[in-house]
């Protein structure tokens, strides 16, 4: 038993410190885990937003091709001459 030699008043003040440590690392990892979620929300925001952007270009883009061939005359074949 590691108490063995220690006095009451000697195992109730370790037991206070590694209580303290124990919770001084829970709310450490709590922080962490915390950071770790804002900055995986925000990545996940900017990738919806550029998401949007790129979806939104790419539909204008495809709408202006689509004007762009409307608009330009229709190439008519050309035949060939008898020889």
């Amino acid at each position: 038993m590691a108490t063995k030699w220690l006095t009451a008043e000697q195992a109730k003040l370790r037991a206070e410190r590694n209580f303290a440590k124990t919770e001084q690392r829970r709310q450490e990892a709590e922080s962490a885990m915390d950071a770790l979620k804002a900055e995986q929300r925000a990545v996940a925001e900017k990738t919806a937003r550029l998401r949007a952007l790129r979806l939104a270009k790419e539909a204008a883009d495809a709408e202006a091709a689509a004007a762009a061939a409307a608009a330009a005359p229709a190439k008519t074949p050309k035949t060939r001459r008898a020889r």
